[in-house]
């Protein structure tokens, strides 16, 4: 019998424990989830491909049925290429849903070979986004309950030298 894997992309800068919370959900119906992280040289982010993959890793490596790998292009190429017919989308607020729907849409007619499922995360981690956890990194808060610890190292020490008014 086939694996049924699936793709979960994202940029990951940098992972929060809502990401990895929706790994551990994914693999409750996934047999393998290929965690992507996408190579976008037009979106600014704030730690390199490597680094992001290295958290990743790290966060994940006691997780049985988890790849990590990144891929710059079209994700619904990169899922045909891994025999991966389904994405992973994780759905915060109305708001996520809206951009979502059209993404996943987009992504059905580019190939029908793929779709889409939305993952709600727990109610702990459902406001999470990394781009709050910067901005509370950028303002010496405590990131303890949002990333793990060597990410929110990481984080203070990107963040050691910037000044905010």
């Amino acid at each position: 019998m086939e694996k049924r894997r699936a793709i979960y992309p994202g940029s990951f800068d940098p992972v929060t424990y809502g990401h990895l919370d929706l790994i551990k959900r994914a693999l409750s119906i996934f047999d393998e989830v290929i965690v992507v992280v996408a190579i976008n040289s037009s979106k600014g982010t704030l730690f390199s491909v490597e680094e992001r993959m290295n958290f990743l890793s790290r966060s994940l490596k006691n997780t049985k049925g988890v790849k990590v790998e990144s891929y710059e292009g079209l994700t619904v190429d990169y899922a045909v290429s891994k025999k991966a017919p389904t994405l992973i989308r994780g759905i915060r607020a109305t708001s996520d849903f809206d951009y979502e729907f059209q993404m996943a849409l987009t992504n059905r007619r580019l190939s029908k070979a793929v779709d889409t499922v939305f993952l709600m995360p727990s109610e702990s981690h459902f406001y999470l986004s990394s781009r709050l956890i910067k901005e509370i990194a950028a303002r010496k808060g405590n990131l303890d309950d949002y990333v793990p610890p060597f990410v929110a190292k990481s984080l203070r020490e990107k963040f050691s030298h910037e000044r905010f008014v």
